[in-house]
């Protein structure tokens, strides 16, 4: 039986004969439903469509994981290599044969997560083409879309591999979490943060929303917490969820005024400062 992938945000579901009749994660109010409706597809209808993974190397120890034409909303994934396990971060919502065997070639896969489920993707297939586990927030199980005994769960923080740790962060979703990477930007420090903290158009600055699609802000006091966590790491670099969505340096500070930009807008907007 097929394990369906919504078309619009490339989630994979249980295999089933028949598609399930909606997605959760698209009906969800921080995402939607296409405007052709809910549409399906499976891995080989979407290798017949001749959709295929890009894997590029983006800095030394680290690879970009896209989908080629662009599957769903077009985020792509990210693979840290340490030398002594490798991590797959926001999975794409397809795989195919090469992919597999490139991903080989750089040591496999011991571990892969994702930053929220808008990015969760085809990631019990990348699992168990490498017999990797899957480890995800205790605080999104509900958003968990195809069981798997794979799937494992952490509360605030877990060690993947020596220098790569998953911090829950919270804001977007209650699970929403970074990757922070000791050893990337020249030992510098790395977070790759797909849309807990997105990078925006102007690559100096990030945002935090509770939806991107739909344009609905968090609370102040969500938005310091995420800043809170954040801040206690070191990092010079973010790589956010799309190719060329990345802070390349002086990006803790980049983060920090980011949001406090962020809260003053919405606070002055609250107490009528925005008028003065």
């Amino acid at each position: 039986m097929p394990a369906w992938i919504c078309r619009t945000c490339a989630n994979q579901h249980t295999d089933t004969a028949e598609p399930p009749p909606s997605c959760a994660i698209c009906e969800d109010p921080r995402q939607y439903v296409g405007w052709e409706g809910q549409r399906w597809a499976t891995l080989d209808e979407l290798e017949a469509e001749g959709h295929a993974c890009d894997i590029r190397p983006l800095e030394p120890g680290l690879y970009g994981v896209g989908v080629t034409p662009q599957l769903a909303i077009g985020q792509r994934g990210l693979l840290v290599i340490t030398g002594a396990g490798n991590v797959l971060w926001d999975v794409p919502g397809y795989i195919d044969d090469a992919a597999i065997a490139t991903v080989r070639g750089l040591g496999g896969i011991d571990a892969v997560s994702a930053s929220h489920p808008h990015f969760y993707g085809a990631m019990v297939e990348w699992a168990h083409a490498f017999d990797a586990a899957i480890v995800l927030p205790a605080a999104d199980r509900e958003w968990v879309q195809r069981p798997d005994p794979a799937v494992r769960h952490y509360e605030d923080t877990a060690h993947l591999a020596p220098g790569v740790t998953l911090v829950r962060c919270g804001g977007h979703f209650d699970g929403s979490a970074v990757l922070h990477w000791t050893g990337g930007a020249g030992g510098a420090g790395v977070l790759l943060s797909g849309d807990t903290l997105t990078v925006v158009q102007d690559r100096d600055w990030i945002s935090i929303m509770w939806s991107y699609p739909n344009l609905v802000p968090l609370d102040p006091s969500t938005i310091r917490d995420v800043l809170g966590r954040v801040d206690a790491l070191a990092f010079d670099r973010v790589y956010g969820g799309w190719w060329g969505r990345v802070v390349r340096r002086g990006a803790k500070e980049k983060v920090r005024r980011s949001i406090e930009r962020y809260l003053r807008m919405i606070e002055s907007e609250a107490t009528g400062g925005g008028e003065a």
